[in-house]
């Protein structure tokens, strides 16, 4: 796809379907693309495959039941350790769990991204991972050294979903803050990708004031749709752009563990539109100071 990318939120989840293996970027509750995930909770897609670093997007997709399966290193919303409606989810046994090490879905993800069928890697050698997972194969090295390695399958994705600091109308994208997050691995083990973003530039605008080249993490031939999204990655940070939200991650967290409450919080922030959360979102921040 060449051109104009750009759509609204809705528009690129309707593009997805219901069965679909999506991957989720960003890092437990650092910029995750909350808006995305958010169209996606308003859809009827449903019995997904979520590959994910997982954070409150795995949380809310699996409280709405959206989840078949989830493989994924951890689903961690950071300052509070573990995701409440992740465990909820396990607890109850909602959602078959591959659960991987960080490195090993990084290789999947780059397996994926080369078409390639696996990657030989050394993590998860002498570890439980192999345990859990007996599916997982080793390999054995065909050159002099003989060594025995993890063979991690290719986690080829039917479609990504990011969110970054920047993106133009085509297509690229930059990140501002510290961290990739490997953003650009699920774009590109992907069929399609979909990039929200803080603000949509101009292409010459990337560099403009400075900014190293190397920020533009993701490049127009692997993106499908852009998405500008003031705030696209709220309650998760999108730094430097914000932080966490903090008070609203913590009012999320006690929500999450008493299903009344969940109801009234999903009635508040969740049931409607992204405008309407935006409102929401600012008068309890307002009710917070």
């Amino acid at each position: 796809m060449t051109g104009d990318k750009r759509m609204t939120a809705d528009e690129a989840v309707s593009r997805l379907a219901s069965g679909m293996t999506i991957g989720i970027g960003g890092w437990g509750a650092r910029r995750k693309p909350m808006a995305l995930v958010r169209a996606l909770l308003r859809s009827d897609v449903t019995d997904l495959t979520v590959v994910s670093y997982g954070g409150p997007d795995v949380g809310l997709l699996a409280a709405a039941g959206k989840i078949r399966k989830l493989v994924a290193a951890f689903a961690t919303l950071d300052s509070i350790p573990l995701e409440p409606h992740f465990r909820a989810a396990r607890q109850r046994g909602a959602l078959e769990l591959t659960e991987l090490d960080e490195a090993m879905v990084m290789w999947g993800l780059t397996a994926a991204a080369h078409r390639l069928p696996f990657m030989p890697v050394r993590a998860g050698l002498g570890s439980d991972v192999m345990r859990v997972n007996p599916g997982l194969r080793t390999v054995t090295s065909p050159y002099a050294d003989r060594e025995e390695l993890v063979a991690v399958p290719a986690l080829a994705l039917d479609a990504a979903l990011v969110h970054l600091n920047r993106a133009d109308a085509f297509g690229n994208a930059q990140y501002l803050g510290p961290d990739p997050y490997f953003d650009d691995l699920f774009c590109e083990a992907a069929r399609e990708a979909y990039v929200s973003c803080e603000r949509l530039v101009e292409s010459a605008g990337f560099t403009a004031d400075g900014t190293a080249p190397q920020t533009l993490l993701v490049q127009r031939h692997c993106v499908t749709g852009v998405i500008e999204t003031p705030g696209g990655a709220h309650f998760t940070s999108c730094v430097p752009d914000y932080g966490r939200d903090e008070a609203f991650q913590a009012a999320y967290a006690k929500a999450a563990v008493d299903p009344a409450a969940w109801q009234e919080f999903t009635r508040r922030f969740l049931s409607g539109d992204e405008d309407a959360y935006r409102a929401a979102v600012a008068e309890f921040t307002g009710e917070a100071t």
